[in-house]
Order: structure tokens, then sequence, then C-alpha cells
């Protein structure tokens, strides 16, 4: 589990689905309740908790997505993969950023990210099969698997390794029974950021025991240098092996919107297909209309967005120098990832403290797997520079606050 809540199946109704009765709860809902033990006493709450863009997107696309809401198009259903115009541009997109051909009949549209991943999963594997998660992990990457009935093998991550996940250490886990590696790059929850030559050889192994890669790249478009992320779509063989998974939700700060994307070859698209025409029948038709303008438009607006991330995670990084007991251990995109000073207390009751007391919220490590109770994730991205600027008062008060709370 992921740690936090779960139903006992032995007390639930017999006639629901014992998979999903055991599936852990949404974490972020479970974390914010802990802030009604806040009474404000030290300012504002400063929620580090969730990952959403905290800007919104810029007046003319604003205006862009009103003018295709108003649209009789914009009503009606569109294609299972999505619309070909937003598929073609993404297809352009990826090309131009990899530096390697991406057919628009090798994307498909999806509700977010997460279905993406839903949909991967779905046409993969089926109850009884496994898929390696690295943890620790996304937690609704964790969540998904086990509501399906499939297994979540770990991949021990260590913070003395910069939470990389090692290829040769997957190799031993794989079986008949896997069916996929899942990394997530730049990472969630530690910010990780893995290098090209990480990702082949990851490539490399799926590609030789015949399983697939999935790539969740949601936060790709915001990595702190302008590099090309990895090769993969170089190597004629990617479609044998690379599932690519992308959020526009989080890239053009339209989360409500709910777009995202999966670049798989068109044997698995195929596949993917029945499912989305399933579960969405075609993506939401605003924001797909209204994408392709944005993609050619609002690169310099994009830039901006990137620096300011990068200039929070500075701010973050300087508002836990003078807190040495509270270490960083890994740090990049929209998270950091952080060892906090409280070996014998769980990560649960530190996050709920920081909180109740202080108006800070985290998530807790144990959320994302196993071994993590030490840890605590801020998303730094969704807040400015001056709410950043407020942690060191915060943890200090902490500080004191957590002396007498955790002797009890």
């Amino acid at each position: 589990m992921c740690g936090h809540r779960v139903f006992n199946a032995s007390v639930a109704t017999s006639n629901l689905n014992l998979n999903l009765i055991d599936t852990a709860t949404p974490p972020i809902p479970e974390a914010t309740d802990w802030l009604s033990a806040y009474d404000g006493r030290v300012g504002p709450v400063l929620n580090l908790s969730q990952a959403v863009p905290g800007d919104p997107p810029p007046s003319a696309f604003l205006e862009q997505l009103a003018l295709a809401a108003g649209t009789s198009e914009a009503t009606q259903y569109g294609e299972i993969f999505g619309d070909d115009r937003l598929r073609t541009a993404y297809a352009t997109d990826c090309s131009r950023l990899f530096q390697a051909p991406v057919d628009f009949a090798e994307v498909a549209i999806t509700a977010g990210c997460n279905q993406a991943f839903f949909v991967s999963i779905m046409a993969l594997a089926a109850a009884g099969d496994a898929i390696i998660l690295p943890a620790p992990w996304y937690f609704n990457h964790k969540m998904t698997l086990d509501m399906l009935g499939i297994e979540a093998r770990p991949l021990p991550l260590q913070a003395e390794k910069s939470f990389l996940p090692d290829a040769a250490e997957a190799a031993k886990l794989i079986d008949n029974t896997v069916k996929a590696i899942v990394l997530v790059t730049p990472n969630n929850p530690t910010g990780a950021i893995y290098p090209p030559d990480l990702i082949e050889s990851f490539f490399n192994l799926a590609r030789d025991r015949g399983i697939k890669l999935i790539l969740d790249e949601t936060y790709r478009d915001f990595l702190f240098e302008d590099a090309v992320p990895h090769s993969l779509f170089k190597d004629p063989r990617w479609k044998d092996t690379l599932i690519s998974l992308y959020s526009f939700s989080k890239s053009y700060a339209i989360p409500g919107h709910r777009l995202g994307a999966v670049t798989a070859s068109r044997q698995v698209l195929s596949e993917i297909g029945k499912i989305l025409d399933c579960i969405q029948i075609c993506p939401a038709r605003a924001a797909q209309i209204s994408l392709p303008w944005a993609m050619v438009n609002l690169g310099e607006w994009r830039a901006d967005i990137n620096a300011q991330i990068a200039d929070r995670g500075e701010a973050f990084r300087e508002a836990l120098a003078p807190h040495s007991t509270w270490q960083i251990e890994q740090i990049g995109a929209y998270f950091a990832y952080v060892r906090h000073p409280f070996p014998d207390i769980s990560g649960v009751r530190v996050a709920e403290r920081l909180a109740g007391s202080c108006g800070v919220l985290a998530l807790p490590g144990s959320y994302f797997g196993p071994g993590q109770d030490q840890y605590l994730r801020f998303a730094f991205a969704n807040v400015g520079r001056r709410t950043i600027e407020q942690l060191p008062c915060r943890f200090a008060a902490f500080a004191d606050a957590a002396l007498d709370a955790f002797a009890e």
C-alpha cells in the first residue's frame, strides 16, 4: 500500500470489487484535512502538497480556450485518439525536441497523463501480471496497479545513489510475469532527473527481455537545463519497446482541462483505442482545438515559467539552508525530497504536525512506497518565491513545537 489509510476488505460489502477496496485512498484530500488543526498562528497556509501549476496560462491562451468552447465543434464528439490537428502538432513538437521523426499516428490524446498511464497498463497487463515500479513511486501508478489486480514489483532506490534506478538491479526482478518497467523522469516524488544514458540502459534491458518501457515524462518541459531528455526516438526499434507519456495539463497550466498524450507504436495504440472508446469516447474538445495555437505561440511564456520554477527551486534550497537537520536528498523540476530530522517518528506524524502547528503542508514519504518513512515531498513549483521565503520561520517554529509534540 502507499502507506496511508485503506479500507479493510473484511468489513467491506461483499459485492464490491475487493481489488478496489484494498486500493489506498487518494492521499491529497487526506493530507489536506490536517490543515483543519492549524489556527493561523504563524501566518497563512503554505500548501506544498500537490503538483499543480502555480500560475495561470496567459490571457491570450485563455481567450483562445473561451473562443473554442463557444463553437459548435467543441460540443461534438471527436476522434477516439484525439483531434488530428493536435496529434500532428504534438508529433511535430516531439520530432523537434528529440531530433527524430514521430508520426501523428503514433500519438493518442488522453484525459490527462494519469489516464495515459491507466490505458497503457490495461493494454499491456492483466490481473496476475507484474509491473516494475521504482520505489519511491508516484502513488497513482501504484493505485492503478492495485485496482487492476496487477502486482507492483518494487525496485528500491537509495538516497546514497541520488534515488536513481539501476538497470542491473531491475534485471534481477524480471520473470515471465513482468510486462513492463515504469520510469518517471523528472521524477515524482523525488525530483530526480534521469540522465539519457540511464534511460537508455532501461530501454535496452526492456528490449532485450521483450517487455515494454513506460516512460512517464509529465515534467519533461520543466527541466532546469535546456537539454534533450533522451535519444530513444532516434533508435528505429523504439516502437517495439517504448511507451512515452506526456501532460499538456502541466506544461500549459490547464490541469482542469485534463489533456495528456501517449506516444507508442500503431499496434499498441490500436489496443489502447479500444479502452479509450469505452472510458472517454474522445478527449474534451475545447482545449484540443486551442492547444495547437498555444504550442506555436507560447514558447516565450513557457521559457519564463521554467526560469521562475528554477528560481523557486533555488529559493527552496536557501530556505532549508539554516535548518541543516532537514536534508534535501534530491531536488528537480517540481519537487524536493527531504529527509526529516526525526528518525524514530513516522513521516505521516511529522507531516501532520507540520501542517497542524505551522501551516506547511507536505506529503509524507510513506505515501510513495515502502522504506520512505524518513522523507517528506515538497512541491515547490506551485508557489512563488515570497511564499517559499516564509519557510525558514515556519521550520524554526516547528522545531520548538516538535520537541513537546513528539515527546507525548
